[in-house]
This record gives C-alpha cells, sequence and structure tokens, in this order.
C-alpha cells in the first residue's frame, strides 16, 4: 500500500512539476510488460521515467513525461531489473586450468578481466561481487569502469580472498623451493582482523575468506575445515564494525556451521550443507549462494583446459550432492542468492544457472529474484534489484516471459546501465 501511494504522489508530481521540459539525460523507456519482483506480477504497458541514470518515476504507458525526452520503446519485449551475480571471478579463465596459467605474465589476468567484465554485462549482468582476485586486479577494473574508462558491471569487490596457511585460498600448486603463499594468509584471530582492515584500505568492499577446503586447490579437501570458530569471528566482528559484509567459501559441514554462527553473511557453495547447517542458516538469517550449474561445463572441459584429475575427482564428487542439498535448503525456506562462480566456466554464460535452479525445486519466478531482489538485499543495497524510484535505471529486457520459460534469459537481447543502453541486439 505504502508503495502504491507513493507511486501514485511520485506521478501526481510529475504532472504537476516543472517537468514539462526535459532535462539534460532525461529518458522514458515504454515496453509490452514488466515483471515486478517484489510482487511477482506481470505490469502490462509500463513506462519508466529515467533522470541522471536513476528511475524518477514507474508508471503505465500515457502518464504524464516531459515532452522532449529521449524514448527507448521496447514493443513485444518483458523488462525487468539488471541481473546480479554474487559469485564471480573476473581475472579467471576456466581456458587455463592446473598449471597451463604459468606460460603468462601476471599482468595476463588483470587484461582478461577486461573483456570478461563487458561480456558479463553484455549477458544481462549489471552488478557482480567479484570474492577474490589477484594483485588487486578488481578493485582497479572496478575504478575504470566507474570513470567511465571500460564498459562492465557495477562490481563489488572482495580483492584477495583469504584463509589459512596451506588451505583453499593459500597458493597449494607449488614445492617448498618456489616459497609460493598468499600475502594475507590468517592463522590466528588477531592476524585475522589485521587482514581485513588491510583489504578494506586498499579497495575490499566485501571480506571473502576460505572457511573449509575446495574442489579447484591442491591438497585440500572439500569437507575440511580450515578456520576455525574463533578466527572466523574476528573477521566477521572487524568487518561489521567497518561496514563490510562477509562471504565464507565454505563446502564442509562443520564449516558451514562455525561460519554462520560466526556471523558470516553469505554462504558460498554450501555444498555438504547438512540439517543442522539448514537451521542455523534459518535461524541466523544466512543467505546461500550455491553455484549449482558449473559443474556441467568444468566437467566437459576441465580436462581439456588442463585442470588436474584429482580436481576433476573433487568436482564429480560435490556435484550432485550440492544439488541435492540446494533442493533440501530451498524447500526448508533458506534464504538463497544467485551466485555462479564464474571464472570456472566461461564469462557470459552467467544466466545458464537459472534453468538449473528451476530443475532442482526454485520456481522462475524464484530463480529471478535470486538474482534481483535477493541479491541486492544480501548485498544491502536498495540502489540495485528493483525497478523502482530513486534506483540506478539498471534494466534488461527479453521478448517473452521469464517466469514462463527461464531459459530465455540466457540470451539477453537488450540491456541498460545507469539510463545508458549498452546493447540492442533486438
Amino acid at each position: 500500500m505504502f508503495r502504491l501511494r507513493a507511486t501514485c504522489l511520485a506521478l501526481l508530481g510529475l504532472a504537476l512539476s516543472p517537468l514539462a521540459s526535459a532535462q539534460p539525460g532525461d529518458v522514458v523507456v515504454t515496453a509490452d510488460r514488466m515483471l515486478d519482483v517484489r510482487s511477482g506480477r506481470m505490469v502490462e504497458r509500463p513506462q519508466l521515467l529515467i533522470r541522471d541514470g536513476r528511475i524518477a518515476a514507474v508508471g503505465r504507458a500515457g502518464d504524464p513525461v516531459p515532452a522532449d525526452a529521449r524514448r527507448v520503446e521496447l514493443p513485444g519485449m518483458t523488462v525487468l531489473p539488471g541481473l546480479i551475480d554474487m559469485h564471480v571471478h573476473l581475472d579467471s579463465d576456466p581456458s587455463y586450468g592446473g598449471y597451463t596459467g604459468l606460460q603468462f605474465n601476471d599482468r595476463f589476468w588483470s587484461v582478461l578481466a577486461v573483456p570478461h567484465a563487458e561480456r558479463t554485462l553484455m549477458a544481462g549482468f549489471t552488478t557482480v561481487r567479484n570474492v577474490g582476485a589477484d594483485a588487486w586486479n578488481d578493485v582497479g577494473l572496478r575504478q575504470a569502469i566507474d570513470e567511465g574508462k571500460l564498459r562492465g558491471p557495477r562490481i563489488v569487490t572482495a580483492a584477495y580472498s583469504f584463509g589459512a596457511t596451506g588451505g583453499h585460498c593459500d597458493s597449494t600448486y607449488y614445492p617448498p623451493s618456489m616459497d609460493q603463499k598468499s600475502p594475507f594468509n590468517a592463522d590466528s584471530p588477531d592476524e585475522a582482523r589485521k587482514v581485513v582492515r588491510t583489504l578494506r584500505k586498499y579497495g575490499a568492499q566485501v571480506i571473502k575468506i576460505c572457511a573449509t577446503g575446495g574442489v579447484f586447490s591442491r591438497n585440500t579437501e572439500p569437507g575440511q575445515q580450515q578456520l576455525g570458530y574463533e578466527e572466523m569471528k574476528a573477521i566477521v566482528d572487524e568487518a561489521h564494525m567497518q561496514g563490510l559484509k562477509v562471504a565464507a567459501h565454505a563446502h564442509g559441514a562443520a564449516g558451514i556451521r562455525d561460519a554462520i554462527r560466526a556471523g558470516v553473511d553469505t554462504i558460498e557453495h554450501a555444498s555438504l550443507i547438512d540439517a543442522e547447517g539448514i537451521r542455523l542458516a534459518k535461524q541466523h538469517g544466512a543467505w546461500l549462494s550455491m553455484d549449482i550449474y558449473n559443474t556441467d561445463y568444468t566437467q566437459a572441459e576441465g580436462r581439456r583446459n588442463g585442470v588436474l584429475e584429482d580436481n576433476l575427482r573433487k568436482d564429480r564428487e560435490v556435484a550432485d550432492i550440492q544439488r541435492e542439498n540446494f533442493r533440501r535448503a530451498h524447500r526448508a525456506g533458506v534464504k538463497m542468492v544467485y551466485g555462479t562462480d564464474a571464472g570456472i566456466y566461461p564469462h557470459g554464460d552467467n544466466a545458464r544457472q537459472f534453468a538449473v535452479m528451476v530443475r532442482y525445486g526454485m520456481t522462475p519466478l524464484e530463480a529471478i529474484r535470486s538474482a534481483t531482489l535477493n541479491a541486492a538485499e544480501a548485498l544491502g543495497r536498495d540502489d540495485v534489484g528493483v525497478l523502482e524510484a530513486g534506483r540506478w535505471a539498471d534494466l534488461i529486457a527479453v521478448p517473452a516471459d521469464p517466469t514462463q520459460d527461464v531459459r530465455v534469459l540466457e540470451n539477453v537481447p537488450f540491456v541498460m546501465k545507469g539510463g545508458e543502453v549498452v546493447k540492442d541486439a533486438r
């Protein structure tokens, strides 16, 4: 009721205010339909007035708008919010697995992040959370995009992900003589607090930790816990004090439980979550970000890309378990967001996970909400994820109803970010 009243007042203000003349940058977008992700309803003949890159008003076609505003007409199209992927690695490329990446200079990965970001945006993902990068690559990329030097999504940056010495976030592929290690290993609560402070100082907007072993590291097993409760509690307390949220890579059941008890905001992967972990997630309001598509790619292409057999073995072992646990967690009512681990598979294919989420129990609308409304809430942001006044004019348009066939999101022909049309392939 409040939102309806606010919308009516906003439209009345448009009719009575000095908006008879457009201001520079005013844009009016019309389409056949718009998905209201809050209500789940399809709005017929929507009209959005955009000013200075943000939505000024949402109404119906024919409502008063500045006569000389630039018009973007999308006949036959369904409009919905720009999508949000909560788990990407823009400076990673799945073409190079195992040791094959050693043939390149360190800055090779910095450069690859540029086309990866553009590909992601063109796929309709106007916001992403980059949960781990090397050499501050994601921070520099975010700054270049925000300055208008490059095209890409809005990026929430974690900079380096970190964990325990020898753990999944450490450098685990090399012998002692090479002395390869993460610069941010933390083996006590005090060390962990200092890492949080250092990462925030240099551009981290979210803190990403590795609570358990992983699939694509060496000499770790996904189920093994690698950070203790006290270390994770120190990380969360420090991050929250600094206004940052915490994401925890956690496959194993014990690590998931301790991460939730420590106050971690989002649990990444959550492959081996058990009944107690599901109960704790509901109790504490933790979000699960479960990447249940990417195994399709890694099992098909991993060996050809140089991924070691031991990594492929772990990938096979957790795949079906993770998907069934996704089904159990969703059925239990745990809060879920859309996170794909793009970089493990090719960037730009982010939307392929929607259909897998539907196959394992979500409705198309629930899957879409996980990448819009839910993701924005988990980020703690009120400027993305929903098409309503005051938010960024980040939107996509597709030629069918994605609540009937979610796979239409795999080929998005129209993308707008901040009121600017960045793709129109209709």
